[in-house]
């Protein structure tokens, strides 16, 4: 079963990822920070991960830049989910490792569609 590491600081939009990614058959793990998301990752092997851009402790650029310096993480699908959306911190997002970049709101159904592609 595919693991999927959501992280975001909302708790009402940590719950409605986890129900449209349990819908579709995922495994889903569930992190408040970046810094709790890197804890967990480290500890733990994800097939992907699902970050928020702005939260407390360590921002979702922040986790991508230390999830790509593991050797375990290097490889692995990091889709940035938020409602950021300056040009500025996407080519930030890209620059630290950034798989893709999906803006909120989103469609449950969309949102699943998009972490199939990253997952091929």
């Amino acid at each position: 079963m595919t693991r999927i590491l959501t992280v975001d600081d909302s708790a009402s939009m940590r719950n409605l990822v986890k129900l449209a990614l349990l819908d579709a058959g995922f495994d889903v793990a569930q992190a408040n920070d970046g810094r709790e998301a890197l804890d967990m990752a480290l500890a733990s092997s994800y097939d992907l991960v699902l970050a928020d851009v702005n939260m407390p402790n360590m921002d979702g650029i922040e986790l991508i830049r230390a999830l790509r310096s593991d050797g375990g993480y290097r490889m692995t699908p990091i889709l940035m989910l938020t409602t950021v959306t300056s040009p500025t911190r996407r080519a930030e997002g890209k620059a630290a490792g950034a798989t893709g970049w999906i803006v909120k709101p989103f469609h449950p159904e969309q949102l699943v569609a998009a972490i199939r592609r990253a997952l091929r």
